[in-house]
């Protein structure tokens, strides 16, 4: 796990690079390119599945084989620390702790100056809702959710898959996210072409998301949160979400801060309702962003000691 803990600590302390050449915007580009080549309006509903899917295929194909030809020649640095260094790199494009941390303290800057313009402006960089008509207590609570998801599909999933498969297999998973991030929608254009990359994201973070859930109540218990309340409303009302998984993320965040996630939001005009997790014990406020942004950063420094400590005895990875 050396590879994870400088992955890591790489990303927290540089942070991804904003490059065209970044490989999760390569990946974003060849999609694009594919989804170009293979989409046709007029097909059927079929056709559009079944190309969708051979897209993914390629994706996964291209991006595993990439990620394992760059590591094996690593492997002919006259050093060992060559390749470590080398998968330590790669790993850290996959994973997202600054860039989630970053943006939180951002917001939260923000809303404690009283710019709730550029709060709303800048909020809409990380969430998919509309933002214009927020108040600070709905910008809390949109970048809130962020964090506690995105912890999960944005560095416990790519470290969890590193652990049982290497490198390789985190490139792997972080092409599926992107996918589904890019495809993955219930619209007109994408409800059937986009249908394996969204299913396959839901398959893989299945068990990520869930451990992501303990870690946040662990998270709570060290930091002097209410763990037990977060345990509480995991339980309760995880499932209420509209993604199979991403309620495990935000349920014990909400439990353990002891405010309400959910509630209305708006996608291009149009309003729609997602189910209440946790109690409005407190009312959302931006010191909750950051209260969120220790838990994201505590559940990940757990996971790599857990992770070492079963790896130690069962070496199942790289």
């Amino acid at each position: 796990m050396l590879t994870a803990i400088l992955a890591f600590f790489a990303d927290s302390v540089i942070g991804d690079p904003h490059t065209k050449f970044h490989p999760v915007a390569l990946m974003g580009r060849l999609i694009a390119f594919l989804e170009r080549l293979l989409y046709r309006e007029n097909d059927s509903d079929g056709r559009k599945f079944t190309v969708g899917a051979i897209l993914v295929l390629l994706v996964l194909f291209i991006s595993y084989m990439v990620a394992a030809s760059i590591l094996s020649l690593s492997y002919r640095i006259p050093t060992v620390w060559g390749s470590i260094l080398v998968g330590a790199g790669m790993l850290s494009f996959t994973i997202s702790p600054k860039s989630l941390a970053q943006a939180g303290r951002g917001i939260y800057a923000l809303l404690i100056a009283g710019k709730l313009a550029e709060a709303r402006e800048k909020v809409g960089w990380i969430v998919g809702r509309d933002t214009k008509d927020l108040d600070a207590a709905g910008i809390s609570r949109a970048t809130i959710e962020t964090i506690a998801e995105n912890t999960s599909d944005g560095i416990i999933a790519p470290l969890f898959f590193f652990a049982i498969g290497g490198v390789p297999l985190a490139v792997l998973y972080r092409a599926a996210n992107t996918m589904d991030s890019m495809i993955g929608y219930k619209n007109d254009r994408y409800r059937c072409f986009g249908c394996a990359a969204a299913h396959l994201d839901d398959v893989l973070n299945l068990i990520p998301a869930r451990m992501t859930g303990l870690l946040f109540v662990l998270s709570a218990w060290i930091l002097g949160f209410d763990y037990r309340h977060a345990f509480r409303i995991m339980g309760r009302d995880a499932a209420k979400h509209p993604s199979p998984n991403g309620g495990y993320a935000e349920a014990p965040v909400a439990g353990a801060l002891h405010i309400r996630l959910g509630g209305v939001n708006s996608y291009f005009g149009k309003k729609t309702f997602r189910a209440y997790m946790g109690d409005a014990i407190e009312k959302i406020a931006p010191r909750h962003i950051m209260e969120a942004t220790r838990m994201m950063y505590t559940a990940t420094v757990l996971f790599l000691i857990l992770a070492y400590i079963i790896l130690k005895a069962v070496p199942i990875g790289q």
